[in-house]
């Protein structure tokens, strides 16, 4: 991530919050290809950039769980869309925690929003994602690893009543 980039990205990047309600901040930049004819981000190249935010997050080297850039599979996606996200609005800002950790799944959640918008304003995509770990020497799931599951529990937020 370039200097510039986390400079005009409007908000703290990184890990932040304290252990079980950690959080992971990313930010993307909004390509011109990445338009549809409307100047929106194209569906498809949302899901990318979201994709692309969680690498840092979760695969990045000498992680706990980079072990998953190894075997993980997406086996379930939501995409909420709430607003515009336009080319201007980059470089985003993609926010990341998990709403559960279980053996071998977890749903992490997403929320994307423009530079200019603060964090408590609502997001312009809301994304959960479904991610098991997968052993692909077998072709089955397998369980998480003590690291692995540990690092997830600190991005770990409780329901919300």
């Amino acid at each position: 991530m370039t200097e510039q980039l986390v400079l005009d990205a409007g908000g703290p990047l990184g890990i932040s919050g304290e252990s079980g309600r950690r959080v992971y901040t990313a930010a993307m930049p909004v390509r011109w290809s990445d338009q549809d004819l409307y100047h929106h981000v194209n569906h498809a190249r949302m899901i990318t950039l979201i994709e692309e935010a969680r690498i840092p997050w979760l695969f990045a080297e000498g992680l706990p769980t980079a072990t998953l850039a190894a075997g993980a599979v997406m086996t379930d996606l939501n995409v909420k869309y709430r607003g515009q996200v336009k080319h201007a609005d980059g470089p985003i800002r993609v926010r990341m925690w998990c709403e559960k950790v279980g053996g071998a799944l977890m749903i992490a959640r997403h929320e994307v929003r423009g530079r200019h918008t603060p964090d408590s304003e609502p997001p312009a995509v809301d994304c959960t994602a479904r991610i098991a770990a997968f052993d692909l020497q077998t072709q089955r799931p397998r369980r998480f690893t003590t690291a692995e599951r540990d690092y997830l529990l600190e991005f770990r937020h409780e329901a919300e009543s």
